[in-house]
């Protein structure tokens, strides 16, 4: 009989609950993970509503944490016992579309697999990590490798909100003394301001109308910081920067007036880098898009992963460059999940992460 484990499964829009479900069994080129610590993140929300359709009776979350309890025969170079994160996205390198961003002359963001989203595997097509157990696949291509030193808590932002936040300004191609605004400052917006602040820009604006998310954007490296309930944020915007507008603009929200905005806002020539996950079709105002005249660039970034993506993530923590501890609020146990989902998806108690440990 197969050993079984605890999981949290998506039953039905609105219902994930706590399952037993096997241990899975790994072929030759997978990795099988003790999960020590995982998180829950908005898509995981957006799954959670029906806004996102995934196979019921899947395993969700993509964050994994753990402990390398089991090698397949081809996987070299880790051994069991051995700490490690895998990113959310655990792209095969063997796609058309992984290998051309591989080719990219920008160094790619090694995300996609056959298909577009294709490199996001658990909690999407495969059984995710927000149980006992998770089976990594191209497991070679995907581990890394905990430095020694580093708490699960302090890379728990690795696999998806750190990775992705910095995405969104990788793709803004910020300059050193570039003006950025960061619309929206939930876990992926902060780690947007604060790769915003590491990629040189002069000055960073974050946007939100919660308090204490406007406080933790300070530390996370916010130049002023504007709370939309008190103005009108795209003038006040416009009179920071003497009527130029932002060289780049970060949207972390996914709704249609936070990237309304956030187009207002841009220079001529500027970059709309979009993170969020959007529920609803956008419409793009003609004014503000200038017609199709005014060079702006528009671009979506999907968390980047693979090994070498997490390891040059964890060494900007172990090299404190950044310290991404504060944004995890609330712990729960694995079998309190469902209690941590209603917290995380009604956003009460200020909750910004939730750990969820094994």
């Amino acid at each position: 009989m197969a050993q079984m484990m605890k999981a949290a499964v998506f039953v039905e829009p609105g219902r994930v609950e706590i399952e037993d479900k096997p241990i899975p069994d790994i072929g030759p080129n997978d990795a099988l993970m003790r999960i020590t610590t995982t998180t829950i993140c908005g898509t995981d929300v957006h799954i959670l509503k029906g806004e996102y359709p995934v196979a019921s009776g899947l395993t969700i979350g993509h964050e994994p944490v753990g402990i390398i309890e089991k090698l397949g025969a081809n996987v070299q170079g880790y051994q069991e016992g051995q700490r490690v994160i895998a990113g959310a996205i655990c792209p095969s390198f063997t796609s058309y579309a992984c290998q051309d961003d591989c080719c990219a002359q920008d160094g790619g963001h090694h995300a996609h697999g056959y298909k577009p989203m294709g490199g996001w595997r658990f909690g999407n097509t495969i059984d995710g990590s927000q149980a006992e157990y998770l089976l990594v696949p191209d497991a070679q291509a995907n581990l890394a490798p905990v430095p020694d030193g580093l708490s699960d808590e302090q890379v728990l932002m690795c696999p998806d909100i750190m990775s992705t936040g910095f995405a969104g300004a990788e793709s803004a191609n910020i300059r050193i003394g570039d003006i950025v605004a960061v619309f929206a400052q939930g876990p992926i917006g902060l780690c947007a301001t604060a790769g915003a602040r590491l990629r040189g820009a002069g000055m960073v604006i974050a946007v939100d109308g919660v308090d204490a998310r406007l406080e933790m954007a300070r530390q996370m490296g916010a130049d002023v910081t504007l709370d939309f309930r008190k103005v009108d944020v795209v003038s006040e915007i416009m009179k920071i920067t003497g009527g130029r507008g932002v060289d780049a603009s970060i949207e972390a929200l996914g709704l249609q007036s936070t990237f309304e905005s956030a187009l207002r806002v841009l220079k001529p020539g500027g970059t709309l880098s979009s993170l969020g996950v959007y529920s609803g079709d956008l419409t793009i105002p003609l004014d503000a898009f200038c017609a199709g005249l005014g060079d702006h660039k528009i671009i979506t970034s999907l968390c980047p992963g693979g090994k070498e993506r997490m390891r040059r993530l964890m060494n900007i923590i172990a090299r404190n460059r950044i310290d991404l501890g504060p944004l995890v609020t609330h712990r729960y146990a694995l079998e309190d999940i469902v209690a941590a989902y209603d917290l995380f998806s009604n956003q009460r108690d200020g909750v910004l992460k939730v750990a969820i440990s094994n």
